[in-house]
């Protein structure tokens, strides 16, 4: 038994009719591919630090561009509580920051939330974390690209404004493209972006508080003299609402802070110190900017205008008016920074592009979610997530028209769904687990604090909200939840019925091996059998190859592809580990056709295309055996479903579609389940 190479197919072996035009225009696009096998493939695609923070810290620091703008609005006749909030929004980015530097300690391999609460709460409690996430990671999409064409806009003439829904779709067509030649590339092409924010940003709140440092002791009597005034007006419970009610409304602000945990897969090791330096970047740069925007907001006596966004004030009357020489550079600078705050928020929609397909990738290898969410691309990258969170979020931004105020309410709730299932799971590790951790009371202290602050936002949010929208989170998740439970159901009842048949087959009867077993003779017809992990389905298709032609076919070469998917794509000890099970596999089925008196040999590729990978495969072993056959079992069922299609793909007849096509014989067995009648 040996590997058989896996580069592309030489010029004797048929090329697919489909790869014409089309085919060589999305390579132009994508990229070449990318082989999983090689030992620097991880080097290659793994992200550093600050790599990382660009890619996953963005959706947290763009959430300055609409959280502040959010909370601040919500206490207009009240502008002073906006020293409170940016005193709480900082702690609050502290304190859930600090608690997911845990969730990275204590779960190195990635999934964040949804792994989280499904090894610790359970099976149940991991699904709804898992659906919040999918959902949310497409808000993140939409409400990121919808908010960055609202800041564009922010400067140009009302007139224009009627290109919004065209642009937010053209700009989430270009960030799919980007996402499917892989996520370091896409990266490496917006960070100039966020290096350009992040200078402007900067400028803007260490100028916008310098300049006032004069009229802080104004500004802190005034303060006190209307709280004192409110306070007695109104009662001091009416102006903590009043201030909760904007701290929640705020809550987009932490955002995007849970996605360092979910994405430790593409960071470059030691993942861990990796994933905590990228938390500190990311929490250090929201606290500052968040917090500082809303100082800023006061200070400058910021207030809402008709078609522009709150920033976009603030930035015309701190900057607006700075003149270099007889230039005008104010305009340039505030048009140069919206720009760039527009910008990044399209980054950050990288974030849900990033997270949002891995977190389906956990859910559909434990079997909540269609297998094919697993697969990986020629590119290495989830592409059958990255299409389906694209087109949720164009679905999302038609109906939703892409208004950010309306989108803000749907995006807060769920992301904080998980944030209080992570804080409830990591409280009870520590708690169950006090004896091994030393510390572990105070850390159980932070996580209620910070499930305090989680539980407050969500069920304000949730009040305030309910019929402005909020009620379509729920509906969506719920819906999703349901899903996720009947395809599990699904998967669980084909398992039941495939360990039946294992049960069963693993009694057969066979012969010792007396002599060793001949080898496969090239000359005499061959069954070239396609087979995955050694179970009752191969041994199935092996004994009705037999029945069905009966002394005929005495040789048998097994050929498997081991599949490089999302669980096996962490690192090179997966890899290696998916080849070694490979090899077991195919061995086991050697020595079980030696028992039945069989020749018997085998082959393997390891790549993510089953199906490219398994035509080369055949056409290699078929120049090597020229009267051989191809055979591929096909499970079936007794009632057809229209959703089989997908939850089971139909490799088995795609291999054949392509083989059939090249002139080589194939046939495939069926392999019947009895499910749909239960």
């Amino acid at each position: 038994m040996y590997e058989l190479p896996g580069g592309p197919p030489g010029l004797d072996e048929p090329v697919d009719a489909g790869r014409g035009v089309f085919a060589r225009l999305g390579r132009l696009v994508v990229g070449k591919p990318k082989d999983p096998t090689d030992p620097d493939v991880f080097h290659k695609l793994s992200l550093v630090a600050f790599l990382a923070w660009v890619g996953l810290g963005a959706d947290g620091l763009s959430s300055s561009s609409y959280g502040p703008d959010e909370a601040f609005r919500a206490i207009l006749g009240h502008e002073y509580l906006a020293l409170f909030l940016a005193a709480l929004t900082t702690l609050t980015v502290v304190l859930l920051s600090y608690s997911y530097t845990f969730v990275v300690e204590h779960f190195p391999s990635g999934g964040g939330g949804y792994v989280v609460a499904s090894k610790l709460l359970g099976p149940l409690p991991g699904v709804v974390s898992g659906s919040a996430l999918v959902v949310d990671y497409v808000l993140t999409i939409t409400i990121s690209i919808a908010s960055g064409v609202d800041a564009i806009l922010s400067f140009v003439p009302i007139g224009w404004h009627h290109l919004k829904m065209p642009l937010d779709l053209a700009i989430l067509l270009l960030l799919v493209v980007l996402n499917l030649r892989g996520v370091k590339e896409s990266v490496k092409v917006l960070l100039p972006i966020f290096l350009v924010f992040i200078a402007m940003h900067a400028l803007l709140i260490l100028y916008g508080v310098a300049t006032q440092l004069s009229v802080w002791p104004q500004v802190m009597q005034a303060t006190h003299a209307a709280a004192s005034r409110d306070i007695g007006v109104l009662g001091f419970w009416a102006v903590f609402l009043i201030f909760m009610r904007s701290y929640s409304l705020g809550a987009g602000t932490y955002t995007g802070i849970e996605a360092v945990s979910n994405g430790l897969q593409i960071l470059k090791e030691p993942r861990v110190a990796t994933a905590k330096r990228t938390m500190f970047y990311m929490a250090a740069s929201l606290a500052l900017t968040a917090g500082g925007i809303l100082v800023c907001y006061l200070l400058w006596h910021a207030s809402p205008e008709a078609g522009r966004t709150m920033n976009a004030v603030l930035l015309d009357r701190v900057m607006g008016s700075w003149v270099l020489g007889g230039w005008r550079i104010g305009a340039w600078l505030v048009v140069i920074t919206l720009v760039s705050e527009g910008a990044l928020l399209f980054v950050a929609a990288q974030t849900g592009f990033i997270d949002g397909p891995r977190v389906l990738s956990n859910m559909a290898m434990d079997s909540w979610m269609p297998h094919a969410f697993a697969n990986l691309s020629e590119r290495l990258v989830t592409k059958n997530g990255i299409i389906l969170m694209a087109g949720a979020s164009a679905s999302l931004l038609i109906y939703s028209k892409g208004k950010v105020s309306f989108l803000v309410v749907l995006y807060a709730i769920n992301v904080f769904i998980t944030f209080s299932l992570t804080q409830i799971s990591m409280a009870r590790m520590w708690i169950t687990e006090r004896h091994l951790h030393r510390g572990w009371a105070a850390k159980v202290v932070l996580h209620a604090v910070t499930l305090v602050l989680c539980i407050a936002i969500l069920v304000i949010t949730t009040f305030e909200k309910f019929t402005e929208g909020a009620w379509l989170t729920f509906v969506i998740t719920s819906g999703l939840i349901a899903v996720c439970i009947l395809v599990r159901r699904h998967y669980l009842g084909i398992q039941r019925e495939i360990g039946g048949l294992d049960a069963i087959l693993s009694e057969i009867p066979t012969e010792p091996v007396a002599a060793p077993a001949p080898p496969v003779d090239p000359a005499a017809p061959v069954a070239i059998l396609m087979v995955s992990g050694y179970g009752g389905l191969g041994v199935h298709a092996l004994l009705t190859i037999q029945r069905l032609f009966p002394g005929y076919y005495k040789n048998v070469v097994f050929l498997s592809v081991g599949v490089v998917d999302s669980g096996h794509f962490k690192g090179r000890t997966e890899v290696d580990s998916l080849i070694a099970s490979t090899e077991s596999s195919l061995r086991r089925y050697v020595d079980f056709a030696h028992r039945l008196g069989l020749a018997a040999e085998s082959r393997y590729r390891v790549g993510t295309d089953v199906v490219l990978d398994a035509e080369q495969l055949c056409h290699e072993v078929r120049r090597e055996f020229p009267k051989g056959v191809v055979f591929l079992g096909k499970l079936v069922f007794a009632q057809e479903k229209f959703y089989y299609r997908f939850l089971h793909n139909d490799t088995a007849f795609a291999i054949q579609r392509r083989l059939q096509f090249s002139g080589l014989p194939t046939i495939v067995l069926p392999i019947r389940m009895g499910i749909a009648r239960r």
